[in-house]
């Protein structure tokens, strides 16, 4: 019989079955105070350090090959004060999205040959990163989404984004051509620099 010691501060239940322990264990290790479940399936041990982004942990345990994006990455990289209501996920077109229904989610489907732009890793917990699109791809995002996330939203991102020390502005034109919207992308940072 498997032990919680042999398992990480967060894991699966396959991971825990693979290490011996019975879902039952799992269940009885939860209602004695010693697991959270953060979702269905996925548990964190309760000593554990307190995760930055329990939630995008969760996530990503359940969807291990999708990228958190949209607004849940604007909130990460602090390109927005909005909390999304949703994890707002991508997964390759093509691929099956998944369905999680806590913490709520949102998937979005991005073209396979862009899908790994910008792609790059947050921590979500000590020792434990999520994938995650990086503040340039994030910001082309929300602007070719923005009629469905919202035009003010995107250009209060880019405009947070363009202010902040370190911008690459090139960076986000680079992506804009490769995700086909330079144009109103470029419209808006030439319009947010000569402010």
């Amino acid at each position: 019989m498997g032990t919680l010691e042999a398992l990480p501060d967060t894991f699966t239940t396959r991971s825990a079955n693979e290490a011996g322990l019975h879902f039952r264990d799992l269940y009885r290790f939860r209602d004695e105070g010693e697991l959270l479940e953060l979702s269905r399936g996925v548990f964190r041990k309760a000593d554990a350090p307190a995760p930055t982004w329990p939630d995008l942990l969760a996530v990503s345990m359940r969807a291990p090959l999708a990228v958190v994006c949209c607004v849940s990455s604007a909130e990460v990289h602090d390109l927005t004060d909005e909390i999304p209501r949703e994890i707002q996920i991508a997964v390759q077109r093509g691929q099956r999205p998944p369905r999680i229904d806590y913490p709520p989610t949102e998937v979005f489907r991005f073209g396979a040959t862009t899908f790994h732009l910008g792609l790059t890793e947050v921590e979500a917990a000590p020792g434990e990163t999520v994938r995650i699109y990086d503040p340039e791809r994030t910001v082309v995002d929300l602007m070719r989404l923005r009629g469905r996330l919202g035009e003010p939203l995107a250009l209060s991102a880019l405009r947070r984004y363009l202010l902040r020390r370190g911008a690459r502005p090139g960076q986000v034109l680079a992506f804009a051509r490769e995700l086909g919207v330079l144009g109103p992308v470029r419209a808006a940072v030439d319009a947010v620099i000569a402010e």
